[in-house]
């Protein structure tokens, strides 16, 4: 079973207030939680024989919401911390000059897909057949995610993640998570 991870070190962080921050965990506590009670029933489904039913169809439909659910957050909690000083040397950089012409080109669009109308996610990318990096918008946590993309950065951009805060100003919002952004994290996620 899985645990949910602690990010309360998080707390503090510029930006970003505590209530905020623990509503957020508390969402994120609460996919771990459901994550596990799917694996479970699940499991007594297939011991007893149940795989097939609606039932077992149902919950295994189900469980992609809340894994995805778990593990993004995951993600998201894990590439923020940070001073959000872009590092001019490393893959990372080389990779996003090589493929969007600057640091600057890359942002841009990372910023224009998140001020798109609509609750979900903007990820970064990593193809893992072509090492090609690419910004994506994914709507629901079990929908749209690219087969083959290894996720380096992750920007929510669910209301949760910015409302209490910022109210409808998500612009501002994503000037703060990018003022908060632990590229060092973001760096370790890029499959060589």
């Amino acid at each position: 079973m899985y645990e949910a991870k602690d990010y309360s070190k998080l707390v503090g962080m510029k930006g970003f207030s505590e209530i905020l921050l623990k509503n957020h965990f508390t969402l994120y506590n609460g996919y771990v939680t459901n994550c596990n009670k799917l694996l479970e029933a699940l499991m007594k489904m297939f011991e007893e024989d149940e795989v097939g039913t609606p039932e077992f169809a149902e919950l295994k439909r189900r469980l992609g919401w809340e894994w995805n659910g778990m593990r993004l957050h995951e993600l998201y909690f894990e590439n923020l911390g940070g001073n959000g000083i872009f590092p001019q040397e490393g893959i990372l950089s080389k990779l996003i000059n090589e493929q969007f012409g600057s640091f600057e080109n890359w942002k841009k669009e990372f910023i224009g897909i998140g001020l798109m109308r609509g609750i979900g996610w903007v990820i970064l990318y990593q193809d893992i057949y072509t090492g090609k990096l690419i910004n994506f918008w994914i709507n629901e946590h079990d929908i749209g995610h690219p087969a083959g993309g290894n996720p380096l950065l992750v920007m929510d951009v669910f209301e949760h993640a910015y409302i209490i805060d910022y109210g409808l100003k998500k612009k501002d919002y994503i000037k703060t998570f990018f003022d908060n952004i632990n590229w060092n994290e973001v760096e370790k996620r890029i499959i060589k």
